[in-house]
């Protein structure tokens, strides 16, 4: 009884929706109460730079956990998406190293669908095997070192990476027209509809008529070409290839959209909630910097984060 009051009661449900934010803006508060550096221009500067690569790879993440499942992969195709487009720009034009650096990131995704749709293997087992497949790739084809270039990457590129529009990095600029397209495609479209059902009933959507397999395979491709982005903006931000970049971007990841209200169970999440749990996950780890936290409990504090994300995500699962 008690529970079917909760659930049916408007103000409680409304609440349960604004939790990620509350979440976000109570960090920010004690964080501006501790520190007289958080709300400077340059730290929040520093803050929307840190959110933009990986709100970019959580918006891919959405599309895959909606669906069912979830891509340990991310942060190795983040390394290699830099990696290659970095090498190809210093071969040719830039313009050609980022799509060779986006094209690679597709193409891992749709790996990844193809096995775990179509060959039907598990996403753990499957993601994790592709996330070290991919690692040992970027370390293969760099020997480990960064790619830089005798004279450095092109310009233009340098510029993507530093340049400013209204007073605003381009690097923040991207993730915006981004979100705006793949909101629409999630939330307004057929398509989305198809990622949601899949997501929440795979059998039930089949017997309906979706073709489960090849939108499970789509939102795989989605989240790997949304990495593949994220690897070309971190290249540019870095100015370099970076063999190791993309380290626990994948955790991240993770827990910024089950914080943003995400079901580990598919079949539910918002992408601008997404978003919320990104900042939520980028302001915590800068708070935990001005206030002097030592890297080593920073670890921990983050692990505790995503720990109590997936418990969150367990209890609302069991109250319904």
């Amino acid at each position: 009884m008690g529970h079917a009051t909760q659930a049916s009661n408007p103000v409680l449900r409304a609440l349960r929706d604004q939790v990620p934010l509350l979440a976000l803006v109570t960090v920010c508060v004690v964080t501006a109460l501790l520190s007289d550096r958080f709300l400077s221009p340059i730290n929040l500067n520093n803050i929307l730079l840190q959110a933009c690569v990986m709100a970019v790879i959580a918006m891919g993440m959405t599309f895959v956990v909606i669906s069912g499942g979830f891509d340990l992969s991310v942060g190795s195709t983040v390394a290699l998406s830099g990696t290659v487009a970095a090498w190809v720009m210093l071969e040719s034009h830039w313009s050609l190293g980022v799509a060779a650096g986006i094209a690679v990131g597709a193409v891992v995704g749709w790996v990844n669908g193809l096995i775990i749709a179509r060959l039907r293997v598990n996403p753990f087992i499957t993601t994790l095997g592709t996330m070290v497949v991919v690692r040992g790739i970027v370390l293969l084809i760099t020997d480990g070192r960064p790619i830089v270039g005798d004279s450095g990457l092109p310009d233009a590129f340098i510029e993507f990476g530093r340049g400013r529009l209204l007073g605003v990095h381009l690097l923040v600029w991207l993730p915006v027209v981004l979100f705006a397209v793949f909101w629409w495609l999630l939330h307004l479209t057929a398509y989305g509809k198809r990622v949601f059902a899949t997501g929440g009933n795979r059998e039930a959507a089949f017997l309906a008529g979706i073709d489960v397999e090849r939108v499970t395979a789509s939102a795989y491709t989605w989240c790997g070409t949304l990495a593949g982005v994220a690897g070309v903006m971190l290249a540019a931000r870095l100015q370099s290839g970076q063999p190791t970049a993309g380290e626990f971007y994948e955790l991240t990841a993770i827990a910024a959209v089950v914080l943003g209200g995400a079901s580990l169970r598919g079949g539910e999440g918002k992408l601008h909630r997404s978003m919320i749990g990104v900042f939520i996950m980028v302001v915590l780890a800068n708070s935990l910097n001005l206030l002097n936290v030592h890297s080593y409990w920073q670890r921990i504090a983050i692990g505790l984060v995503i720990i109590a994300a997936a418990a969150a995500d367990q209890l609302k699962t069991r109250r319904r």
